[in-house]
């Protein structure tokens, strides 16, 4: 949980400094972002919520002692995760508030203003962001440290291709279709867990 509690701050911290600039492309990306947060912070809540009713622990060592792979348990929830990991990388069809495409009307949106060490900074916050949520994927098959690595890197390709398929989509069609099939397929588990 502290995990997920310190990206979420970072996450806000950049947002606070996209919005301290004077750069429109900036304030569009900062909104954007704002917009993405409330998107996927419940879901990942949600995600975290089913694992602590299956293991009765928030604690990773609890999962790595469990007998069962989590993905067989909480199929859904780890659909919703791989959703919210769309997300958080900021890869198509959910980069709205920065892109690395120059087809997008938003470039760089949110890190337009960043630069040189500041810029770097931040682009190795994200990729220690990305390992760290890869982790958190591979925490449903933590039976074996194989089955954790291919979890994993399967859903690394997986992002890369969705990424390079599908068209980016406005904030409204991103919050309705996260939200709903998001929730949807969230409390579905958390209800067959808790009846089974």
């Amino acid at each position: 949980m502290l995990i997920l509690f310190v990206q979420a701050v970072g996450a806000l911290f950049l947002v606070i400094g996209a919005f301290s600039s004077t750069s429109p492309f900036s304030q569009i990306g900062a909104h954007r972002e704002l917009l993405q947060i409330l998107a996927y912070e419940p879901l990942l809540v949600m995600v975290t919520m089913g694992i602590y009713l299956e293991t009765g622990s928030f604690k990773i060592q609890m999962v790595y002692g469990w007998d069962k792979p989590l993905l067989l348990k909480l199929p859904f929830l780890f659909v919703v995760l791989v959703c919210v990991l769309i997300i958080k990388l900021r890869k198509s069809p959910f980069d709205l508030s920065t892109s690395h495409h120059a087809h997008q009307e938003l470039v760089k949106g949110l890190l337009t203003d960043y630069s040189g060490p500041f810029l770097a900074l931040i682009e190795i916050g994200h990729w220690y962001e990305t390992v760290l949520l890869l982790g958190f994927c591979s925490l449903f098959w933590a039976t074996s440290r194989l089955g954790m690595i291919l979890v994993a890197l399967v859903i690394y390709i997986a992002i890369i291709l969705i990424d390079n398929l599908c068209a980016r989509m406005n904030w409204r069609w991103m919050l309705g279709y996260v939200w709903s099939m998001g929730l949807a397929l969230s409390m579905a588990n958390l209800i067959w867990l808790y009846a089974g």
